[in-house]
């Protein structure tokens, strides 16, 4: 059963809210999305969805040891039992239509499913902890990833299977969210440190690029049409810019301030950031546009439990949405590009 909301801004957000800081819109300015949320089928942390097309969306679930898919057309599910303690992390889902899960519990694994033959196959990652998150170069010839407990990076060749794996050296870095530049280069946030890394992806060599703020706590990020990288810091409540021309380093404030907790962001065609605040309940899907540098629509995320806490989005082009799931155990969709 769907319930959907196109809810504005609680009404204290106006106090919460410096209006006057750079990027935050003023009340007149912050347009809400419409949200629709489907309850999953299962216990067991739904998240990560990946959207391979407008009908067809995967999502693990990361205490459930499960990978699934869900059809909006027709709003079934359909799931795929992991091996015990695998703890699927992230998925992505390649042009074949194999999905590919990280293996975060049970460690030192990267598995992918196969619709056509419905076959799951497990490829050994030796010295990775723990496989986090997962992304595919261009040409899917690679998938990079990071490996948080573990304090690493990591590049999976799809070819024959190889693994190299590169040790960050700022001890306790915890490598976690990563993007491919339009350039084809990885980039990857540590939100155990104020740095980011950039990676040769032929070579492997890795590059610490350190933040200005020294509590800085990048956590997820996304990398603009001119390859601007876009983060949401964790701890200071704002979203950061780092543009690798220039040199230039700058923030923008979020609702709610240190207490907003940015998690989960996406990033549309036209370069918008749509990142969320967990701190806050509700759970606040913020719009940014990061051509004007300013925040350009804010809506309430409806939760059936205080702890709704958002943690990876994906966006789907062809239907204009933004996917993500909820610790409420919600899948839900925003629409941030109406027809």
């Amino acid at each position: 059963m769907r319930t959907k909301t196109c809810l504005g801004l609680f009404s204290a957000l106006a106090a919460a809210v410096s209006l006057t800081a750079p990027g935050v819109a003023s009340a007149e300015e912050l347009n809400p999305v419409e949200i629709d949320q489907w309850p999953t089928p299962w216990q067991g942390r739904g998240r990560d969805p990946y959207a391979a097309g407008p009908d067809e969306i995967w999502f693990v679930g990361q205490q459930g040891h499960y990978l699934a898919r869900f059809t909006p057309s027709t709003e079934e599910f359909f799931k795929v039992d992991l091996p015990a303690n695998t703890g699927p992390h992230n998925n992505i889902v390649q042009s074949n239509g194999r999905v590919w899960y990280s293996g975060n519990r049970i460690g030192e694994i990267i598995g992918y499913y196969d619709p056509a033959t419905k076959a799951l196959t497990t490829i050994d990652v030796p010295g990775a902890r723990d496989p986090h998150t997962l992304v595919f170069d261009e040409a899917e010839e690679n998938i990079f990833f990071t490996v948080q407990q573990g304090n690493q990076v990591g590049r999976l060749r799809l070819a024959d299977q190889s693994v190299v794996l590169v040790d960050v050296p700022t001890p306790g870095s915890r490598p976690y969210g990563i993007r491919i530049a339009p350039d084809g280069t990885p980039w990857v946030v540590e939100l155990g440190s104020n740095k980011l890394i950039r990676l040769d992806p032929e070579t492997m060599a890795l590059t610490e690029v350190e933040l200005p703020w020294a509590d800085a706590r990048p956590r997820r990020l996304e990398i603009t049409s001119d390859g601007r990288i876009w983060y949401a810091d964790w701890d200071r409540g704002t979203l950061g810019l780092y543009a690798p021309a220039s040199g230039r380093f700058d923030e923008f404030a979020l609702p709610e301030g240190q207490g907003s907790r940015p998690y989960g962001t996406a990033l549309d065609e036209q370069d918008r950031v749509w990142v969320v605040a967990t701190g806050p309940s509700p759970n606040l899907f913020v719009g940014f546009d990061t051509k004007a540098e300013e925040i350009v629509s804010i809506t309430e995320i409806p939760a059936d439990t205080p702890r709704n806490s958002v943690r990876h989005m994906d966006y789907e082009e062809t239907s204009g949405t933004v996917w993500f799931g909820t610790d409420s155990e919600n899948l839900a969709r925003a629409v941030v590009r109406p027809d």
